[in-house]
C-alpha cells in the first residue's frame, strides 16, 4: 500500500510539471505584432514606385514579401499566452484534484485492506464452482492437480477447462500428463489432438494426426478423431483414405443430419 501511495504522489507531481511546462512554453511564445509598421512598409513601397525608384516587377516582389512577413507575424500572435497568475491556478487545481481523490478514497475505499493474493482468489472461486468462468475453473482445478499431480481424472478435467478457456497449449500439456498416467485413454488422445489442432489455428499437423490415430486404436468410436483424420486425408488428396475413416462417422449420423450430407458431398467432390 505504501508503494501505491508513493507512485500516486509521483504521478501527480509529474502531471503538474507537464502542465506547468506547457504553460511556460505558452508564456515564452508571447509576441507583440506592430501592425502599423507593416502598413508603413507597404505605403513606403508605393511611394518608391510612384517616384520611379521601383519598377513594376520589383514593387510586386517587395509587396509580396512584406505581406508574407505580416501574415507570419499575425499567426505568431495567435499563440496562447498565459497570465502571471495562471500557473498558480493550474498548480492549485492539480493539488485540489489530488486532495479530493484522497478524501473520496479514505471515505469510500478500504485503505487498510491488504492485497488479495492469487491463491486467496482461487480459494474463493472454489467455494462456488457453479458460477466460474472457464479460466477460473482452470485455476481451481490447477490447484487440485498441484496437490494431486498423479490424479488422472483431475488432469483430464484441467485439460478440458483450459481448452474451454482458450488455452489450447495448456490443455495439450494437461492431456499429455494424463496420458502418461493412463496411455490407453482414447478420449484423452482425441482431446489432445483437438488441442493441437486449435493451437495450430485449425490445421491438422503431424502430432495431432498421430494423437487421433492413437485415439481410434483404443476406441474406434471416437468420432471426433475420425473427423479430423478425414480432414487431414482430404488435404493430402487421399480421397480413399478419407472415405475409409469417415465411413463409420457418416453411418453414425442420422439421415436428416445436415452434417451427413456435407461429409458425403465433400467426399464426392474430392479429386
Amino acid at each position: 500500500m505504501t508503494i501505491f501511495w508513493i507512485m500516486t504522489g509521483l504521478a501527480t507531481a509529474l502531471a503538474g510539471l507537464l502542465v506547468l511546462a506547457g504553460a511556460r512554453r505558452g508564456a515564452d511564445a508571447e509576441v507583440v505584432v506592430d501592425r502599423e509598421a507593416g502598413a508603413r512598409e507597404l505605403a513606403e513601397l508605393d511611394r518608391l514606385k510612384t517616384r520611379g525608384l521601383l519598377d513594376e516587377a520589383g514593387w510586386t516582389a517587395a509587396r509580396a514579401e512584406a505581406g508574407r512577413r505580416l501574415l507570419a507575424a499575425r499567426r505568431d500572435a495567435r499563440t496562447p499566452v498565459v497570465g502571471a497568475k495562471d500557473r498558480l491556478w493550474v498548480l492549485g487545481g492539480i493539488g485540489l484534484t489530488a486532495a479530493v481523490s484522497l478524501a473520496l478514497y479514505l471515505g469510500l475505499g478500504a485503505p487498510g485492506m491488504a492485497d488479495q493474493a492469487y491463491e486467496t482468489r482461487v480459494r474463493d472461486w472454489a467455494a462456488s464452482p457453479e458460477t466460474l468462468e472457464p479460466a477460473q475453473a482452470a485455476a481451481v482445478i490447477g490447484r487440485i492437480v498441484k496437490d494431486r499431480p498423479d490424479d488422472h481424472q483431475a488432469l483430464t478435467m484441467l485439460g478440458a477447462a483450459r481448452f474451454e478457456a482458450g488455452d489450447p497449449i495448456g490443455a495439450a500439456s494437461a492431456f499429455r500428463r494424463a496420458l502418461a498416467i493412463q496411455p490407453d485413454d482414447a478420449q484423452s488422445w482425441a482431446r489432445l489432438g483437438e488441442s493441437l489442432v486449435r493451437a495450430n489455428e485449425g490445421a491438422v499437423g503431424g502430432d495431432a494426426e498421430a494423437a487421433f490415430v492413437e485415439a481410434l486404436k483404443h476406441d474406434p468410436d471416437q468420432l471426433g478423431a475420425r473427423y479430423f483424420l478425414g480432414e487431414a486425408a482430404l488435404k493430402r488428396g487421399d480421397k480413399a483414405g478419407a472415405a475409409a475413416v469417415w465411413g463409420p462417422l457418416i453411418a453414425a449420423l442420422e439421415p436428416n443430419d445436415p452434417r451427413r450430407g456435407e461429409l458425403q458431398q465433400r467426399l464426392g467432390g474430392a479429386g
